[in-house]
């Protein structure tokens, strides 16, 4: 499974960092990182709320 990014619209808020923080990581100018876009199928539930709770509908699953 990955997810991705679409950082036309990630504004920084963080939720996603709070959900996941060994994944995602806000930078300093306002845009998320995520550190290993391949994630393991257990991982699913997790990435699936992160993508669910961006405000800006910035994460999804390419």
């Amino acid at each position: 499974m990955r997810i991705a990014v679409d950082l036309n619209k990630c504004v920084g808020h963080g939720i996603c960092e709070t959900i996941a923080e060994d994944v995602f990581e806000v930078q300093d100018e306002g845009y998320v990182v995520i550190t290993e876009p391949e994630r393991p199928e257990s991982d699913r539930e997790r990435m699936a709320k992160a993508v669910a709770e961006c405000p800006a509908g910035a994460l999804y699953f390419p």
